[in-house]
């Protein structure tokens, strides 16, 4: 384990920004080098309905495909889009061999079923890693995409010198597309991962009991301010997975007081975030070298 846990009092920062500049990086060169063998890279998107913060994160996607070389083609449909409306898109995306991968912007509106969608999904074109068969692909320790906040957390701890082998963390959040995926790739025998991982949740009443005892702790709830001082082992390495918004306001698991506690902590602002967005584009680009052949 780094220095980390070794100095309490004034937590280091542990920013997602650097992490993400590598990774999408790395994409950019492999997007150069797909391009000059004759192949587009492509990333479609797929909004339905008006919410206005999911077609905000379509336009970061799509202006960040656009920066890394990707073209990407892009369907809205109306709130009032039927479950066939919506599969009968996505299976055109799947049949097109131009599009590579694709992104099923979450959530859909009340009257569908974004599980039944991501199921029509080709698993090789899903670049959020949520597919049923990718989540089979990760439990069993086989190559595909990988859920994008799990493995960019994996990624940031690395980037920082966090060492989880051999350690304790306790992941607080048991949702499929964080806690439980990152308890299973964080648990895998690699240089990055090889921890010894407890999920808890709110349904455990005594959750502050195991949160006490992480070397790593990583709030994944969605709870805001669940994860104060008082449940965090002095010198502790605290990642603030699960956010929920209000408006436009962030409010995440984890209290900025507990930087007291800790011996490194990601931001507020600028942790995790940065890191999914890239590991999207791994993602992304990976169904590339599929498509094509490696």
């Amino acid at each position: 384990m780094s220095s980390s846990m070794d100095s309490v009092g004034v937590a280091r920062l542990l920013p997602g920004g650097p992490v993400a500049d590598r990774v999408l990086g790395e994409v950019a060169a492999e997007v150069v080098a797909l391009r000059a063998a004759g192949v587009t890279p492509s990333l479609a998107t797929v909004l339905v309905g008006d919410d206005d913060a999911s077609a905000g994160y379509i336009r970061i996607k799509q202006r960040q495909a656009a920066e890394l070389g990707f073209v990407s083609p892009h369907v809205r449909l109306p709130a009032s889009a039927s479950q066939v409306d919506l599969h009968r898109v996505i299976e055109d995306f799947n049949a097109d061999r131009g599009v590579h991968g694709v992104l099923v912007q979450h959530p859909v509106p009340g009257g569908l079923d974004y599980g039944r969608a991501l199921q029509v999904l080709d698993p090789d074109k899903d670049v959020d890693g949520m597919h049923p068969v990718n989540l089979g692909r990760l439990a069993l320790g086989l190559p595909g995409p990988v859920p994008c906040t799990p493995a960019g957390i994996e990624a940031l701890l690395a980037f920082h010198g966090v060492s989880v082998a051999g350690r304790e963390v306790v992941v607080l959040g048991r949702g499929a597309t964080l806690g439980r995926p990152l308890a299973m790739l964080l648990a895998q025998k690699r240089s990055t991962t090889n921890a010894a991982v407890t999920v808890v949740h709110t349904g455990v009443a005594d959750w502050p009991r195991f949160a006490r005892r992480a070397e790593v702790l990583v709030a994944a709830a969605g709870v805001p301010g669940i994860v104060r001082p008082e449940h965090v082992r002095p010198g502790a390495v605290v990642v603030g997975g699960g956010v929920r918004y209000a408006g436009r306001r962030l409010l995440p698991d984890v209290d900025p007081s507990c930087a007291r506690v800790a011996g490194a902590i990601t931001p507020r602002v600028g942790g995790v975030g940065p890191t999914t967005v890239a590991m999207l584009f791994r993602n992304a680009v990976g169904a590339v070298r599929r498509a094509v052949g490696g």
